[in-house]
C-alpha cells in the first residue's frame, strides 16, 4: 500500500465501523421494550458493570451526548425499573445512577437474545474474525478514547 492511500484506508475502516454499529443496534432495538434504543441499552451495560454507579454528567462525558439528553435516557431507564437516581452522598446537587436487580436481568435476557439472532453469522465465518479483530479494536478504542479526555 502507498502512503497516499492509507489515510482513505483509515476513513474506509471506520465507514465499516458505523455501518456495523448502525445494523447491530437496529438489530438489538427490535428486543428492547416500547421505545427503547440502542444507546440506552448500552447506558444500562455500563451502569451494570459499574455497581458503584455514576452521575448524569460522567454518563453523558462517557457517551459522548449533552447532560440534557443523558437526563431523558436515565428517565426513561427509571421507567423501566432498570436504573434507579439517588440522591449523591457526596454531592447533593446531583444523583448517582445504578442498575437495578431487573436491569441487570434485563441485559442478560438481551444479550442472551441478541447472541442467538447472532448465531448465523458466527456459523457462517466461524469465531475467528471477531476473535481476531477484537484486539485491535480495542486498541483503537482505547487510544480515541484518551485522546478525548
Amino acid at each position: 500500500m502507498k502512503p497516499e492511500d492509507e489515510p482513505n484506508e483509515v476513513y474506509q475502516f471506520f465507514t465499516e465501523v458505523g455501518i456495523i454499529n448502525q445494523l447491530i443496534s437496529t438489530k438489538l432495538e427490535t428486543f428492547l421494550p416500547g421505545r427503547m434504543t440502542a444507546t440506552q441499552f448500552g447506558i444500562l451495560g455500563h451502569l451494570v458493570r459499574r455497581p458503584e454507579g455514576e452521575t448524569p454528567l460522567q454518563l453523558s462525558n462517557a457517551f459522548q451526548v449533552p447532560k440534557t439528553s443523558m437526563t431523558h435516557m436515565l428517565a426513561s431507564l427509571e421507567n423501566h425499573a432498570l436504573i434507579t437516581l439517588e440522591a449523591n452522598p457526596n454531592d447533593k446537587r446531583s444523583k448517582i445512577a445504578r442498575s437495578t436487580p431487573q436491569g441487570k436481568e434485563f441485559l442478560k435476557v438481551c444479550t442472551e437474545q441478541m447472541s442467538e439472532a447472532l448465531y448465523p453469522l458466527l456459523s457462517e465465518f466461524g469465531p475467528d474474525p471477531f476473535h481476531n479483530s477484537l484486539p485491535n479494536l480495542t486498541l483503537i478504542r482505547e487510544a480515541l478514547d484518551q485522546e478525548r479526555d
